[in-house]
Order: C-alpha cells, then sequence, then structure tokens
C-alpha cells in the first residue's frame, strides 16, 4: 500500500462559478489558496483546500464601474460577507469510486456536498475536476431567493449555484 501526499499547486488551480438568475447568468473565477489531498495505492481518499472568497473575479461584466459594485455586493453580507470570512473550505470525508463527498464550509456554515470527480494522477502530478453544486440558502444567502422572498419576477437569483473546480497537485 503506497500512501502519497500532494500539495495543491495553487497557480494552476482554480474553481469557476456560475450563478443563475431569471434574466440569465453571471460568471467568473475564484482562486484555491492552498490545500492537499492524500492519495493511497493511486486512489484519492482525501483531502482538504481553502478558497480565497476575496479573491472573486466577475467575469461577464466588463463595465469596470459595473463590475466594482457587483463585487461589492458579492462581498456584503446580502453574499458572501467577505471581510468576516475571507476564506471557505472544502474538507473530504470519503471517495467511493469517483464520487467524492465532504464538508463544504461557507460563512462559517458547513454542509456536506458530494460530487463526481475526474482524477488523474501521472508521475508526481494529481489534476482532479468535478461540478459542485452549491444550495446557497443553506449559507445564509438568502438574497433575491424564492424560498424566501415573493413577487421577485425577473429579479429573482436561483438558490443553485455551480463551482467547476479544477486542482493541479504536485507530490510532497
Amino acid at each position: 500500500m503506497k500512501d502519497q501526499k500532494f500539495e495543491i499547486a495553487v497557480a494552476q488551480s482554480n474553481i469557476d462559478w456560475t450563478g443563475k438568475k431569471v434574466t440569465g447568468a453571471h460568471w467568473g473565477t475564484i482562486a484555491v489558496k492552498n490545500g492537499n489531498l492524500s492519495v493511497s495505492d493511486g486512489k484519492l481518499t482525501g483531502g482538504k483546500f481553502v478558497i480565497d472568497t476575496a479573491s472573486i473575479k466577475i467575469l461577464d461584466v466588463t463595465d469596470p464601474a459595473t463590475n466594482a459594485q457587483f463585487y461589492g455586493h458579492l462581498a456584503s453580507d446580502d453574499f458572501f460577507s467577505i471581510d468576516q470570512y475571507p476564506e471557505a473550505d472544502f474538507e473530504i470525508t470519503s471517495v467511493n469510486n469517483n464520487r467524492v463527498a465532504g464538508n463544504l464550509t461557507i460563512k462559517g456554515i458547513t454542509h456536506p456536498v458530494s460530487f463526481d470527480a475526474n482524477v488523474t494522477i501521472a508521475d508526481e502530478t494529481l489534476t482532479a475536476t468535478g461540478k459542485i453544486v452549491v444550495d446557497r440558502t443553506k449559507y445564509g444567502i438568502k438574497f433575491r431567493s424564492g424560498n424566501f422572498f415573493t413577487n421577485l419576477g425577473d429579479t429573482l437569483i436561483y438558490n443553485d449555484f455551480d463551482l467547476n473546480v479544477n486542482i493541479t497537485a504536485k507530490a510532497a
């Protein structure tokens, strides 16, 4: 049984996010701050990574003033409370074939999530991709949610947002 540790190469890792609303979607990126993954006999067995919430970028809004206003809104208590919670994290609790389960913590609130991941190990490099679908209302992000407010019409923002995770890690 060969156990290996991999340190996440943050410069080669990122998360693409997409938030949908009635009238379309917004998207961008958010940076992985640090983390590590555990492998046993060539299979992912555990790990944890930290997300730098302050690094969130909005890529679909090109006007600088509107983009800055939108970032301020995402940073506010309506969404991610970045000043109070500058990090979010995901810790793997189990891996069954390609199904990864773990605890996602956003704004200090932790809930279990699971998703399918594609993990490849070649030489001293591990790459992993997966899409995590997050119900933002479980983390106290209720702004314009149909679960909590009525008559929002075309201003409603859907509760689920997508995190497309792309991790590259190097053998430690």
